[in-house]
């Protein structure tokens, strides 16, 4: 037999170890190239035209404050004109005698001045949004000063949860729902009966008299609003205000917007942190809510020139600058006051014997049932 031949077999040489692949290189990521926006003036625009509304409303609130003293006093102090812009602190009034107005076709003869300015107000909002909350009312301005105010004290403020903010911005809408019910089916004659009557007559001194003789309850509900406020962008605004509610619904129709160019956009998402209204203004092409302020605080902080703008028109083209949104303001604000003193529908007038009368009792007149 043949002997097998012997087979040597080398022993192989250990495997070393596989090594970890080398990470790939980052990729750098793409950023958008974009021109940068120098020189935004619209805050400072914004404030001097709130200051201009605040000084009028201070000017009214202290000449109103002489008026009622002088009938109260028995004409011992100084006798001064009954300021008929304090009727703008009436709105129920006001909105009752706009329903006068557009079923009768004449202007009423009392607190017409509220109305005027009532439709003043919503046609600012028709045209250029909820502009009258961030431009012209003065609670408004007050509540952006408290919040503004307890930024810079506590660095922040605080975001009310999604799931708790939006059922709050419903308040508003149920209060302004029950002013316009009892406004709608209260007919007209019985609208001029009550403004006519002892409780209409004297309701902005009553008014007055809500805040100059307020109880306990009253002054611990203002402290709460005002602390919450301070911590909560525009409280009174964005979940109470029936008044701010209605000029929301006016401003869905209105051909003025908020407008992003998603091509400049550069996805910082600095709009949306300015926001007051808390409003999602980095991923929309155009803010439609009801919401909206046309405040330009997005712009403001916008660092990409043409990324956001505030457009007006049908297909929203025209840019509209922070001056020619003010001026614009002013012009139909003062277009339409001035056509009403102009026509001698602003003053309310009756004699002074029956503010003698009225005026030290307006606390002894109850609503009329």
């Amino acid at each position: 037999m043949r002997p097998h031949p012997v087979i040597f077999y080398r022993a192989a040489a250990p495997l070393a170890p596989l090594a970890p692949p080398a990470p790939a290189p980052h990729a750098p990521r793409s950023r958008k190239s974009f021109t940068r926006r120098r020189g935004d003036t619209s805050q400072q625009i914004r404030f001097g035209v709130q200051l201009f509304f605040a000084a009028i409303a201070i000017w009214v609130g202290v000449q109103f404050v002489m008026w009622v003293r002088y009938f109260e006093s028995g004409g011992v102090t100084m006798r001064v004109d009954r300021p008929d812009g304090v009727e703008a602190w009436l709105p129920i009034a006001s909105l009752m005698n706009l329903k006068v107005l557009i079923l009768t076709r004449t202007v009423p003869e009392l607190h017409a001045a509220g109305m005027f300015m009532l439709i003043a107000f919503l046609a600012i909002s028709f045209f250029f949004r909820k502009a009258f909350c961030s431009w012209i009312c003065p609670v408004g301005t007050i509540s952006e000063w408290l919040w503004q105010t307890g930024q810079s004290i506590f660095k922040r403020t605080l975001r009310v949860p999604r799931w708790l903010d939006m059922p709050l911005r419903g308040l508003k809408y149920i209060l302004l729902a029950l002013f316009l019910y009892v406004v709608v089916v209260m007919p007209v004659p019985e609208i001029r009966a009550f403004l006519g009557g002892s409780y209409g007559l004297v309701a902005d001194v009553k008014m007055l008299n809500f805040f100059r003789l307020m109880g306990q309850g009253t002054a611990i509900v203002l402290v709460v609003l005002a602390g919450l406020s301070l911590v909560v962008k525009n409280t009174w605004c964005r979940y109470l205000c029936p008044y701010g509610a209605l000029m929301g619904l006016v401003a869905l129709v209105s051909p003025t917007r908020i407008v992003r160019n998603a091509d400049a956009c550069i996805d910082c998402a600095k709009c949306a942190k300015a926001c007051p209204a808390g409003l999602s203004v980095d991923i929309l092409a155009s803010v439609r809510s009801a919401e909206c302020t046309a405040c330009m605080s997005c712009v403001a902080v916008c660092p990409a020139v043409g990324a956001l703008d505030l457009k007006a028109g049908l297909r929203r083209r025209i840019v509209l600058p922070p001056w020619a949104l003010a001026a614009a303001i002013a012009v139909v604000f003062l277009g339409i006051v001035g056509f009403a003193r102009a026509a001698g529908y602003w003053h309310t007038s009756l004699p002074d014997s029956l503010y003698f009368d009225l005026v030290p009792r307006a606390s002894e007149f109850a609503h009329p049932r």
